[in-house]
């Protein structure tokens, strides 16, 4: 780290304590040019709380509402759901972040101002994830930012500076395009007290309210929360909060975060704090990590720039085109059904789901089939439970959407028959979508659902590999890479060894890219391996 930064840091710290922050076993240090800075423990904090950061620090929609400036702006489009929450707390950074004399200048200055999220990726880095969701996503995303910024962000944020006696400084899309990211990478969701979202509501008036109002001097302003939170005396609230959000990522995490609003787990009344887990038994000098969540290293990569290798919550996302049900015979008839039976146009095939399918190791959950997943397989009889049940590792809500796309003209009658004859034996009554559901198998199956799925599979294949090459390929490159300056992109740990300086250099976003888009393929081939093996066994149940 150099002069520049430790001087940054040093001001960030005077900035904290300034404002209330109390480091009571951890400090925050530069980790290297990959992590950046991060939380370390100080010493053996009897208590477990490391770190106090009052809740007014926080930057919240609240702080926004009630800033002298963006408060007034901001009001109106807020209660008009013109803008939401994310916005406004997007649109202080970039406010704040070329406003002159701003006093959040000694915490802004210690924020990233590069992100290995692929927003920021070059276009060769980007090519890199040809064929996978996330090129797709990235794509989009631009778009819509760009679109944003040039419809309400440069002349907001234009109309705020003026307001702030600045004729001088200019917007451009790169300020907001850091905000948004550093709003994505950075944010929480803070468990906070209803008294300190709502201050000056009595509890009858939300009682049975989805929205409610927040003081604000003379306006009264809309904040659109969940009424089950309201009435557990707790409203999750996404928010940046100093000091805490310096702690980076891990699965196995140091230590969580928690609200404290009375003051009895800190001695600070309304305040959050970093609390160490028992088992973590920090060491002097030890990272402080947080979990962001059990994310696939498709999340991780487009929320926070990172990946991990062999992601136990990694996941891929099957969907049918709904613009070729359009084209596909009988397609209004088929939309109707697929609106009765609540049936679902995409699933999301987790990796820990393979642990009950065909090909695991463990076998005691497919012993066992639950009673929700064979209620109305018989409609009349003539069509049995299938044996393989309960080794599918495909939702039923995207199952019975494959069934209904792939139903024949004679099979879309048989279904019309028996739902007629059900209404007409109950009276005037439409089916459940359970009973609707009944029908569809009863008359279709599973052949031409699975079928279909491997048909998605297999496209899924080819588009990722068209993209990139094969899982093999990706591994090669893998292996023989050294990741700029660092092996990996969470280890940390340079490699200057000659060996390492023969292999290939890769940027870590391209390292990160590469191990995201394996791990797509590999999960794409190892699905793709159950449903056909679904599809023989369903072929030769005669389902």
């Amino acid at each position: 780290m150099g002069d520049t930064e430790e001087s940054k840091l040093q001001l960030l710290l005077e900035w904290l304590k300034l404002n209330g922050v109390e480091l009571r076993g951890c400090d925050i240090k530069y980790n290297n040019s990959n992590k950046g800075f991060g939380v370390y423990s100080s010493n053996a904090a009897t208590d477990g709380v490391l770190l106090v950061v009052p809740l007014n620090l926080a930057i919240t929609p609240m702080r926004v509402l009630q800033d002298p400036i963006l408060g007034p702006v901001c009001s109106a489009m807020f209660e008009e759901g013109e803008v939401d929450d994310r916005f406004l707390i997007i649109l202080f950074l970039t406010f704040e972040s070329i406003r002159k004399n701003s006093s959040w200048k000694p915490y802004l200055d210690m924020l990233p101002t590069t992100f290995g999220i692929p927003l920021w990726f070059s276009e060769d880095e980007l090519s890199e994830l040809s064929g996978t969701t996330l090129f797709k996503a990235t794509e989009l995303q631009k778009k819509s930012l760009r679109s944003l910024y040039d419809d309400k962000v440069k002349e907001l944020v234009k109309k705020l500076l003026i307001l702030d006696g600045d004729l001088e400084s200019e917007v451009c899309f790169n300020d907001f395009l850091w905000a948004n990211s550093i709003f994505w990478t950075r944010a929480l969701s803070i468990p906070l007290p209803r008294s300190f979202v709502f201050p000056q509501i009595q509890e009858e008036e939300h009682n049975h309210a989805s929205s409610t109002e927040l003081a604000n001097g003379d306006n009264d302003i809309k904040l659109e929360v969940n009424t089950s939170s309201i009435q557990a005396e707790t409203v999750w609230v996404e928010g940046l909060v100093p000091g805490i959000d310096f702690c980076n990522h891990d699965l196995k995490a140091a230590a969580t975060w928690e609200v404290d609003g009375t003051g009895s787990a800190t001695g600070v009344p309304l305040s959050m704090y970093l609390l160490s887990v028992e088992e973590a038994r920090l060491k002097i000098g030890e990272e402080i990590s947080i979990s962001y969540g059990n994310k696939g290293n498709e999340e991780l990569l487009y929320l926070y720039g990172f990946v991990t290798d062999s992601n136990p919550n990694d996941y891929i996302m099957v969907h049918y085109p709904a613009e070729a049900i359009k084209d596909a015979p009988f397609s209004q008839t088929k939309l109707q059904l697929l609106e009765a039976q609540k049936a679902e146009m995409r699933c999301l095939l987790s990796k820990k789901s393979l642990d009950h399918g065909f090909f695991s190791s463990e076998k005691e959950t497919r012993d066992k089939v639950k009673e929700t997943e064979v209620v109305n397989y018989s409609w009349s009889g003539q069509r049995k439970t299938p044996s393989y049940l309960n080794s599918l590792v495909f939702p039923d809500e995207f199952l019975t959407c494959l069934r209904t796309i792939a139903m024949s003209e004679d099979e879309i009658f048989w279904v019309s028959s028996l739902l007629e004859e059900l209404v007409d034996s109950e009276g005037d009554r439409q089916p459940s979508d359970i009973e609707v559901r009944a029908a569809v198998w009863e008359a279709c199956g599973d052949a031409g659902a699975l079928q279909l799925l491997v048909d998605l599979l297999n496209t899924r294949m080819m588009d990722l590999e068209e993209g990139s090459g094969t899982e093999d390929s990706d591994t090669e490159l893998l292996e023989k890479a050294v990741c700029y300056k660092n092996k990996t992109p969470e280890d940390g740990k340079s490699n200057g060894t000659n060996e390492a300086s023969k292999n290939e250099e890769m940027s870590r976003n391209k390292y990160a890219s590469i191990v995201y888009r394996r791990g797509q393929k590999q999960l794409t081939r190892q699905f793709l391996k159950e449903a056909e093996h679904a599809l023989q066994l369903a072929l030769s149940e005669s389902n």
